[in-house]
């Protein structure tokens, strides 16, 4: 059994941050969208993943007249982070604010659920459980989408422009032919094992390096924890039962772990940064993680993806209110220009913390740099903490 669907403006494929971002900017200015999200609804809010917006992720929210979308379990300013370096606390220098708003720690299952919440109370068209997607004619002037719904009905969605934001793994960027697609990795030489645990956060996020590795927790919840521990790409994760996870995280941070919760998931994730271009092709325009990996380090794939979706927003409603193609036009070198920018950082910040740490990878001399490099990113000690420790 086939069903057409009704047309669209906008099909948006991925029903992630970029993806319901870009749907209830669309929504503010009237232009219909129909965003097709291949898990269920309960699924879809309860994945853990990053949980921090910066400063520009978070003006823009409000700027769009979403602020709401940031209520919940969010935990004040990001830059609040302390990092301990060897045993000693130390605070990052302040980042100015923009437009007056700070970045946050959000978890992105609470923006992603509130951004749920308001895209279907004011209208939105959100089809979960849309498996088999399929994008065909993208180079032509009347591209379609189509899917099987949970019932094993297919539907087709014929519309002006597609935007993929279905993720690294998604289905939107295998549609752009390989001989125009390019892929530029980097490879950093070393991984995370990534836990999660039932234990809250408190504060919200900590990092510390130390000689054994770098070690972080980050706030996924009320009740839950990410916690990273630099390792080998060699390791596996039979080599890290749950005793010696708890024994790693206490020599890091130097202090003894006052709640062991229950672990629930492991795994080994190397650190690398992709980017792919172009970010366009035909009427197809990727957006989030379909178009770029950035170190986790970093802590800005939520605010990449919402500056990706910002950014197509606002070049859709110029194209469809005024017929000015411009800012479509160049959707894609202004995307990758704020990309390769974070990258940038992004490789600089994760070569600073993690080489001044453990010197067994990069050297002592890299280690010596890497420890002036990130003195210049702290707050002086002061002379009274310096006596009290």
């Amino acid at each position: 059994m086939t069903e057409t669907g009704k047309d669209t403006a906008v099909v948006i494929v991925g029903g992630g941050v970029a993806g319901l971002a870009l749907g209830n900017f669309l929504l503010r200015e009237g232009i219909d969208c129909v965003v097709l999200e291949k898990y269920s609804r309960a699924y879809v809010e309860q994945r853990h993943r990053a949980g921090s917006l910066d400063a520009y992720g978070v003006s823009k929210l409000h700027e769009w007249g979403l602020g709401e979308v940031l209520e919940g379990p969010s935990h004040g300013a990001s830059g609040a982070m302390p990092l301990l370096i060897d045993g000693e606390m130390r605070r990052w220098k302040r980042v100015g604010a923009v437009d007056g708003a700070d970045g946050v720690f959000c978890p992105q299952r609470t923006l992603v659920r509130n951004l749920i919440k308001v895209f279907l109370r004011d209208g939105g068209d959100l089809r979960f459980e849309a498996e088999d997607v399929s994008l065909h004619d993208i180079d032509t002037e009347r591209p379609l989408v189509q899917y099987r719904d949970a019932d094993g009905v297919k539907h087709t969605v014929t519309c002006d422009f597609v935007a993929g934001s279905d993720g690294y793994r998604g289905v939107s960027r295998t549609a752009v032919p390989a001989d125009v697609l390019t892929c530029s990795t980097h490879e950093f030489g070393y991984a995370w094992l990534s836990v999660m645990a039932e234990v809250p956060a408190d504060p919200p996020a900590a990092m510390a390096v130390h000689s054994r590795g770098f070690a972080a927790r980050f706030t996924r919840g009320a009740d839950t924890s990410r916690l990273y521990l630099q390792c080998p790409l060699t390791d596996t994760v039979e080599q890290w039962p749950d005793e010696r996870i708890w024994k790693e995280w206490e020599a890091r941070f130097g202090e003894p772990v006052a709640l062991k919760g229950p672990i629930t998931s492991k795994q080994i994730v190397p650190l690398r940064g992709v980017v792919f271009s172009p970010m366009r092709y035909g009427k197809l325009y990727l957006l989030g993680d379909a178009a770029h990996l950035i170190c986790p380090m970093s802590a800005q794939g939520m605010s990449i993806a919402l500056h990706d979706a910002e950014v197509l927003a606002r070049a859709l409603v110029q194209q469809v209110e005024e017929h000015d193609c411009r800012l479509l036009d160049s959707y894609s070198d202004t995307c990758l220009n704020h990309t390769w920018g974070r990258q940038a950082s992004a490789v600089w910040l994760t070569d600073a913390v993690h080489d001044a740490g453990d010197a067994s990878y990069a050297g002592e001399f890299r280690k010596q740099i890497a420890r002036k490099n990130l003195e210049a990113l702290m707050e002086p000690v002061a002379v009274t903490d310096r006596v009290s420790a």
